[in-house]
């Protein structure tokens, strides 16, 4: 093939086949440049995923390999839980959050109004208290000595059995307060007794029976500001108490924020003077034949520590009516509370709590209805505790 010589060259390659070889040369170029320099492919670019899903993002590529390390979602290594525990548990941290600030801004109050601070008030300021089960006062009455002292000899530990049980975390007290006459004979005669046996819980009150609403007031509100506790109950000295069975029914409701504990019931309202638990505001319960509201008997119930603290709080305004478990009843109304209704708090006596025990049912409190207690407490309660009683080593052995 012969060469078109160009005009007035020699030999020299015609200017069309330069060209053609430039452009030859710039495709060769690109060929080699995009064999050697590949574009990731799309699969490969790492994405935000903003919705947790199909999380599984390349971080670094190997050489000569195809492995891709994976980046996990957190989420992936959180084992599935039982939430219904949690659940509670973080209803109780806020309930008692919100009662303790409901504290700071009362006791705030005062201090910024110029009014004195209450005892109670300056007792729970105290950090790093001990934490117990239960504080379980005893209501008694300055005539009362011969209960105290069948309750000491049957269902209440004595002496170093009794700070045993405290370190188990169960306070045990007789509540009473003073007489009209502050420092009289009956007063007295309860100091006397109480330097022998160590087992009072002296409280700012004036003893009467019509007083017993305004009595369970000031006993939630000083247990409260002297013992850190999931519950406070309230038991009369006419009722045998299996300690242990108590302990384990109370328990199980610990993670539970305002929790009141008894033997539910809706009584009549009695409008005829005279008669016993008559009650003067009958009017405010509507139409002569209607009943209360329900509420727990008042031989025995128990309440968390979430309202014993609302009690305490508000105890100056709470309204009093006649009969004391009514008005506590009737200081829950309104409020965010479970009512718990358990017949194991409000036995009979023997054949009744006998046969339950016998069954392995064993009761934690036990009463007769018609006396409202156990009808002469102080002789037939041996009898209750020999054929009822739930054993020393049960107590001992409990763990709540």
């Amino acid at each position: 093939m012969s060469w078109r010589r160009g005009a007035g060259g020699d030999g020299g390659v015609s200017r069309r086949w330069a060209v053609l070889l430039c452009v030859g040369s710039f495709c060769l170029g690109l060929l080699f440049t995009n064999r050697m320099w590949t574009l990731p492919e799309a699969s490969e670019i790492a994405r935000p995923n903003g919705n947790g899903e199909g999380g599984n993002l390349p971080v670094a590529e190997e050489c000569g390999s195809k492995k891709v390390q994976v980046k996990q979602d957190y989420r992936d290594s959180i084992p599935v839980q039982d939430t219904h525990q949690d659940v509670q548990t973080l209803d109780k941290t806020i309930a008692s959050l919100e009662t303790e600030l409901s504290a700071a801004r009362a006791l705030q109050e005062s201090l910024l109004n110029g009014s004195p601070v209450a005892e109670e008030f300056k007792v729970s300021e105290t950090i790093g208290r001990r934490k117990y089960l239960m504080v379980i006062g005893i209501n008694t009455a300055f005539s009362s000595r011969k209960r105290r002292d069948s309750i000491r000899y049957t269902w209440m530990p004595q002496g170093e059995k009794r700070k045993k049980l405290e370190e188990k975390g169960i306070i045990i007290r007789f509540v009473i307060g003073h007489s009209a006459i502050s420092g009289g004979i009956v007063d007295r005669a309860i100091e006397a007794e109480d330097r022998k046996h160590g087992d009072f819980m002296r409280i700012d009150h004036v003893e009467g029976y019509l007083a017993l609403s305004g009595k369970t007031k000031t006993y939630f509100a000083t247990a409260v500001s002297l013992w850190d506790a999931d519950f406070y109950v309230k038991v009369d000295d006419d009722v045998h108490v299996n300690i242990a069975t108590l302990g384990q029914i109370l328990s199980k409701h610990a993670l539970k924020p305002r929790v009141y504990i008894g033997c539910m019931k809706s009584g009549p309202v009695l409008s005829e003077k005279g008669v016993r638990y008559y009650e003067p505001e009958h009017w405010k319960f509507g139409e002569a034949g209607n009943k209360y509201f329900r509420h727990a008997t008042g031989q025995l119930y128990a309440i968390s520590k979430d309202l014993a603290t609302y009690i305490s709080i508000n105890k100056h305004i709470l309204h009093k009516y006649i009969n004391e478990d009514v008005s506590l009843g009737s200081w829950f109304i309104g409020l965010d509370v479970e009512h718990i209704d358990d017949r194991r708090l409000c036995c009979g006596t023997p054949p009744d709590c006998e046969w339950k025990a016998q069954a392995g049912n064993i009761c934690a409190a036990s009463f007769d209805w018609r006396c409202s207690g156990i009808c002469n407490t102080e002789g037939r309660i041996w009898e209750v505790h020999h054929k009822c009683a739930e054993g020393e080593k049960a107590l001992w052995n409990a763990t709540f």
